[in-house]
């Protein structure tokens, strides 16, 4: 668990279930998808068939909740890029509308950076977003990490083309 005033992650418990099938499968359009990956499709699930996974999210190394204020606002999660797990991609959603534009983001995303080179043999952690997503690029920009790549206009969502935008950070950045 990394905490930083009322803002912590921790891995996900059997009692976070219900709470995030609600904010994640149980609303066809929910808000948070707009910002998300809009330009793939949101699949809802029953109560049941997200039960059924609950192995799968329960104290898993790779996809951890965000509380703010005791209160469940989101996920921070990762993946490797590769076999090797020498690049790793990371992410965040807040679910919650009220968290946005409030730094919950910027923090918890800052507590998972520290978490994964603490716990992680890594050279460098990775983001993926779109051009869309100016928030989500300020976030990084914050937290020292640099636009790696931007590939131009891979992304159609609402009748228009965006970039799809790499960001990234060594070790040694993080650890100024």
């Amino acid at each position: 668990m990394y905490k930083d005033k009322e803002i912590t992650i921790r891995p996900i418990e059997q009692g976070d279930l219900p709470r995030l099938w609600e904010l994640i499968y149980k609303d066809d359009n929910p808000e948070w998808k707009q910002w998300d990956a809009p330009y793939f499709a949101h699949h809802t699930k029953s109560w049941e068939e997200f039960a059924e996974m609950q192995d799968s999210w329960i104290a898993c190394d790779h996809r951890w909740v965000i509380t703010a204020h005791e209160e469940i606002s989101g996920l921070v999660s990762y993946y490797y890029e590769d076999e090797q797990k020498n690049w790793l991609e990371m992410g965040i959603v807040l679910h919650q509308p009220n968290s946005w534009n409030k730094s919950v983001g910027t923090r918890a995303l800052s507590l998972w950076i520290d978490h994964l080179f603490n716990h992680l043999p890594l050279a460098r952690v990775g983001l993926t977003t779109w051009s869309g997503n100016t928030r989500m690029i300020r976030v990084g920009e914050k937290l020292g990490m640099q636009i790696e790549g931007r590939i131009r206009k891979v992304r159609f969502y609402n009748g228009k083309h965006y970039d799809s935008i790499r960001m990234g950070m060594l070790r040694e950045e993080w650890e100024i």
